[in-house]
């Protein structure tokens, strides 16, 4: 499987690609290149709708150029925290983005979704956020708020008075389970219709099979996260290569 970055052929033959209806699948199959590839190169290229090879190609040569201005690799530079690649760090980035991006998510979202959930506080202001991701801060701002609506993020205040916004093990649970409950709402809006559209019809006899089905499901997801809760609380076991503490006398 080739490495590296895309070419502009492999571009113009994802662009093919897409024009045909191909899935994002056979693509990365033709050229040999992993699925999560195409995907992300498309999603942060305009999307399904609007990727130009061309216009793919230019971005992103002048984000490698933005990127080696701004944190030039010189010779002896002090080692990313925790001994972190830092390249490999900006590509996961980008991945995880694209992943909330495939869910529904505005693209500077999701790219703060991802920036807060890859530091290791869980939590950054909004100037950090700015610099982090090299934006303005009208845009965090913008981002957050939505973020903050959805039940995605929380605010709180550090001892500095700062407002932080942070994701943490309680976020995602209650995001869920607001999940849930916006699925079970649908179901019961569903059922209103059957009533008023005539029981017996066809058109309410669609909407109690999607009220029957949606309520299944939201019941599933609310059940499965309050037993699932407490993993969120754990701390994952040490990897079997890990080095062993000192043994006790």
């Amino acid at each position: 499987m080739p490495g590296g970055r895309l070419t502009q052929q492999e571009r113009q033959q994802i662009a093919l690609g897409m024009a045909d209806g191909l899935a994002y699948a056979e693509i990365a199959r033709r050229l040999d290149r992993p699925t999560s590839t195409i995907t992300r190169e498309v999603m942060r290229n305009g999307g399904p709708a609007a990727y130009r090879a061309d216009l793919a190609h230019r971005a992103t040569e002048r984000r490698a150029h933005r990127r080696r201005k701004a944190t030039p690799r010189a010779p002896g530079a002090a080692p990313q925290e925790n001994g972190r690649d830092a390249e490999a760090v900006r590509e996961y980035e980008e991945t995880f983005t694209t992943v909330f991006m495939q869910s529904g998510l505005p693209k500077m979202t999701a790219r703060v979704l991802a920036g807060l959930y890859t530091t290791d506080a869980g939590s950054l202001t909004a100037s950090e956020l700015a610099a982090r991701l090299q934006v303005s801060p009208a845009s965090i701002s913008k981002a957050v708020s939505f973020l903050e609506s959805q039940g995605l993020i929380r605010r709180e205040r550090d001892e500095r008075r700062r407002e932080r916004y942070v994701v943490d093990d309680d976020v995602l649970y209650q995001s869920t389970m607001a999940g849930a409950r916006s699925t079970a709402h649908l179901g019961e809006v569903a059922r209103q219709g059957v009533d008023i559209l005539g029981p017996g019809t066809p058109a309410a006899a669609r909407l109690e099979n999607i009220a029957r089905f949606v309520e299944f499901v939201s019941e599933g997801i609310a059940r499965a996260a309050d037993q699932a809760r407490e993993i969120l609380h754990t701390k994952p076991a040490p990897a079997p290569d890990a080095p062993a503490g000192p043994s006790q006398p």
